[in-house]
């Protein structure tokens, strides 16, 4: 009867025993060999999608440049740094449209409900620069939905700016909102220790109660950064606003509205002011997007900073 386990027979061949080692021996260095050669294949494939991707994100071109078109950059989200609407990616963007020899006008279109006040004055003194630097080239604002806040602060610097009748303009205004838990953690038997150098380090902290001076300091700041909008509105747009007090009190217009009290200048679209104002029905879209690594890198760089920021309140201009 033949044993079921090969294993338990003892071999009398010593030279066949050598042979049978060498063999496993080999097939298993065969089997390692293609266990790297796996891997490293798979790490060149990710090498080379990387590559793909970084000379796609820095080679693209918008296309058209052969001929005379509109430039259009859009402005749509909330405008932030980290974002996808920052003043680096609306900065780039405009650059390569007033560099663009074909260039015969240039075109926001706004859809934004605003944001930093930081980032939207920096594309605004952006604006500003690029105009004076290339006076035969226009700049014009299209509002799509909503241009208000940071979004309206950006389109005050454009030579006119083109709304839809029902768009919602303006917001000029500033806001720093945050939440306190004082009462909360009474009611839960929390006990809140603080200790900090500087007797004003815990500005606005959440879980103290409210300071009368600090409240007092904060309206002086939101009213500085105020001044500063309402003195980027009055540069860009002059004598066409009309003297209305409301205007700088934070409310928001439809864009019929917004044409009577000359904070747009009059009904129009994107496809309008390419084909009847710039004459030039090709639009070319220049705006910048972070690509998938710069998106990745943002999210996975998040810091304290940040979240002490939230603690503290945020604040826009809206």
């Amino acid at each position: 009867m033949t044993d079921p386990n090969p294993h338990s027979l003892q071999s009398t061949d010593p030279a066949r025993d050598i042979l049978v080692d060498l063999a496993r021996e080999a097939l298993d260095e065969k089997r390692r060999a293609r266990r790297w050669s796996i891997a490293f294949r798979s790490i060149n494939s990710l090498i080379l999608l990387g590559a793909v991707l970084v000379v796609a994100s820095l080679g693209s071109e918008p296309a058209g440049h052969g001929k005379p078109h509109t430039a259009l950059v859009r402005i749509e989200g909330v405008i932030e740094a980290d974002g996808e609407v920052s003043a680096d990616h609306v900065i780039e963007a405009l650059q390569s449209a007033f560099k663009d020899e074909n260039t015969r006008g240039v075109l926001l279109q706004i859809d934004s409900p605003g944001g930093s006040p930081v980032q939207s004055d920096l594309i605004y003194r952006e604006v500003r620069r690029l105009r004076q630097l290339h006076p035969d080239v226009p700049l014009h604002a299209v509002v799509q939905d909503i241009c208000a806040s940071g979004g309206y602060y950006i389109a005050a610097a454009a030579d006119r700016i083109y709304v839809n009748p029902s768009s919602i303009v303006g917001s000029i205004g500033v806001i720093m909102n945050g939440f306190g838990f004082t009462g909360g953690m009474e009611r839960l038997g929390v006990e809140r220790r603080l200790l900090t150098a500087g007797e004003n380090k815990a500005f606005l902290d959440p879980f103290s109660p409210v300071k009368p001076d600090e409240v007092a300091h904060a309206r002086r700041l939101l009213d500085d950064i105020h001044a500063h909008f309402i003195d980027a509105v009055k540069r860009g747009r002059g004598q066409r606003l009309k003297p209305d007090a409301r205007l700088f009190g934070g409310l928001m217009w439809t864009g019929t509205q917004a044409v009577d009290l000359g904070l747009a200048d009059a009904i129009g679209s994107t496809d309008s002011v390419a084909r009847d104002v710039f004459k030039a029905e090709d639009v070319v879209d220049y705006t910048q997007k972070p690509d998938f690594s710069e998106r990745f890198a943002r999210r996975l760089g998040a810091t304290a900073g940040a979240a002490l920021a939230k603690g503290l309140g945020s604040l826009e201009v809206r």
